[in-house]
């Protein structure tokens, strides 16, 4: 009796161990708050409302001064934008003590939200002007994408998760960022029915970029990918199409992201 009572007391120990790693996993919906208010943007016929938030504020100037823009990145929509948005509202709540600081943190599923830093940084490659249409593919927690949306009201992210790309949605839904559009698939085909795409961003690493999303980039537009095996050191890449459709690469940042997955593991 005393071994069957000892297995049980470490069967419960590993079970309570597991739940608690597992719980750093889930965000909960019903915790998030609501914006406090909204900001309406109007630029010539162009109007969209963005999401408020006062918590952590002074956290988030912080981070946005000493770790963004006293590294180079000058781009005053990208800067504002990150401004904004509330990163430790993205990330599972055993993780939000850290959200601003620089580093990347897990999101579940293997997955991870980027630092603060490379997020800015592909952002500004894209140069997005207000009224242009971005895809994202990767969607995650869905960090990228509201930094988009605060750029642009036309935003298309694909998640490949089923239950990245849901939390996602729901979270988008109770946070009020209304203009971000979500899809759940495998985003190597791209979103053809929103077609062409001013800018196209990554935020999982391709082995090669697919060619159905270089072709789904407009004429004058950016893509901004890591690219690379997990094995070998991953380049950001910035490629533009010009308006001859002719496309130019440029190797810019060694990084490190987690590989795209789905059918373009099979290329």
């Amino acid at each position: 009796m005393k071994k069957v009572n000892s297995i049980l007391i470490a069967f419960i120990g590993i079970m309570a161990v597991w739940y608690g790693i597992n719980q750093k996993n889930i965000v909960l919906m019903q915790s998030l708050p609501s914006a406090a208010t909204f900001d309406t943007t109007t630029i010539d016929t162009l109007e969209w409302n963005k999401p408020r938030f006062e918590e952590r504020k002074k956290e988030r100037n912080r981070m946005v001064h000493e770790g963004i823009k006293e590294r180079g990145i000058t781009d005053s929509a990208v800067l504002e934008a990150m401004r904004h948005v509330p990163r430790h509202l993205f990330v599972p709540q055993g993780y939000q003590q850290f959200a601003y600081e620089n580093q990347p943190l897990p999101i579940g599923h293997n997955q991870t939200i980027s630092q603060p830093y490379i997020v800015g940084y592909m952002t500004a490659m894209l140069e997005l002007e207000a009224g242009e249409k971005v895809l994202e593919i990767g969607t995650g927690s869905g960090y990228q994408a509201a930094i988009l949306s605060e750029i642009t009201p036309y935003v298309y992210t694909i998640e490949i998760v089923e239950a990245l790309g849901k939390q996602a949605q729901e979270r988008f839904k109770t946070l009020g960022y209304s203009t971000i559009n979500v899809k759940i698939g495998d985003g190597y085909k791209g979103w053809t029915k929103h077609a062409p795409f001013d800018a196209i961003i990554l935020t999982a690493a391709p082995p090669e970029i697919p060619q159905p999303l270089v072709d789904q980039l407009k004429p004058g537009g950016t893509l901004v990918a890591p690219v690379g095996r997990t094995s070998e050191t991953q380049y950001l890449t910035k490629v533009t199409k010009n308006r001859d459709g002719e496309i130019r690469r440029q190797r810019k940042l060694p990084v490190r992201f987690v590989p795209m997955t789905g059918e373009v593991q099979h290329d």
